[in-house]
């Protein structure tokens, strides 16, 4: 076998596959499939500060090649999240980022104080919500305001901090060098694109908030693209995400320049989607004699 660790942030992960936020929940349903101590970590549901309900259905519509979500970030709270969820995690024997989100500042703050205070492994940071006090847009797309969340967080905790990034943006490499200014270990990307269906019976949104985050196969080659734009921007690492559905493509998002993988909506078709992406990394490694799945990062070589 190919050896399959990775480095983020400091923090060893055996190989480089990790169930994206929201689509795992907090590993309860999935480790009567297999065992969690096979991943090479778990992004945990988005934590809030307060318990939170989620958007009204629909919230769910397909789309070609994937799919559009508005759930809302339906969850416990951290309390709730910290007393009863974590310490089963922290027995899994695998790597546990707490992905943690806000409506201000001053809740992700609030959130990333508590976490500092467990054993918690990584914090990713979501900065795609909106800035309730900044008239509502999203904290991640401007430099300014990434910046700005990035460092009060840091200055919270002293966990490894990894920032999620949205691809909503003109340059999310401009991003990335912002948050990294601020104080960031690695950032995670993409989260999802913003998209819309229409019922043409009804003249409708499919969904009920209207629109929601597209994810899935279709998006994939952006988030490479992305993820190679971002890698020749800053110097921390990468969590690549968006669309991975094989060992081939986990593969071809490392080459980008990832130093880890997060699975999203593949595995609402697939529960085992991440695996099978792990086996099928370590064939591909083996078949094309490469003994490190760290030689491959940021390996492609652009015409």
């Amino acid at each position: 076998m190919a050896n399959l660790a990775v480095e983020v942030a400091g923090v060893t992960l055996q190989n480089p596959i990790i169930p994206a936020s929201g689509v795992f929940g907090y590993g309860r349903e999935y480790e009567r499939l297999f065992p969690l101590s096979k991943l090479g970590g778990i992004a945990t549901k988005g934590t809030t500060g307060e318990p939170r309900p989620g958007n009204p259905s629909p919230r769910i519509a397909e789309a070609p090649a994937g799919m559009l979500n508005s759930v809302g970030l339906q969850n416990p709270g951290i309390d709730v999240f910290i007393e009863r969820e974590l310490p089963n995690l922290l027995k899994k024997g695998t790597v546990i980022l707490a992905n943690i989100a806000g409506s201000s500042i001053e809740e992700c703050v609030m959130i990333a104080e508590k976490l500092d205070s467990t054993a918690v492994h990584m914090i990713e940071l979501n900065i795609s919500c909106p800035n309730v006090k900044k008239g509502g847009a999203a904290f991640g797309v401007h430099c300014e305001s990434a910046e700005s969340i990035t460092a009060a967080v840091r200055k919270a905790t002293k966990k490894p901090l990894v920032v999620k990034l949205s691809p909503n943006v003109t340059s999310i490499a401009e991003i990335a060098r912002a948050v990294e200014s601020a104080g960031a270990d690695a950032v995670s990307l993409i989260n999802t694109l913003l998209g819309m269906r229409i019922n043409i019976e009804t003249g409708r949104p499919i969904l009920r908030n209207n629109v929601g985050g597209m994810s899935g196969p279709a998006v994939f080659p952006l988030a490479v693209r992305m993820v190679w734009q971002t890698a020749q921007a800053v110097s921390i690492p990468i969590i690549g995400m968006g669309g991975v559905s094989s060992g081939a493509d986990a593969i071809e998002i490392m080459m980008a320049g990832a130093s880890a993988v997060q699975v999203g909506a593949a595995i609402f078709t697939d529960p085992y989607a991440p695996i099978r992406i792990i086996s099928e990394m370590d064939s591909w490694l083996n078949a094309h004699n490469i003994a490190n799945v760290t030689d491959i990062i940021g390996s492609v070589i652009p015409w």
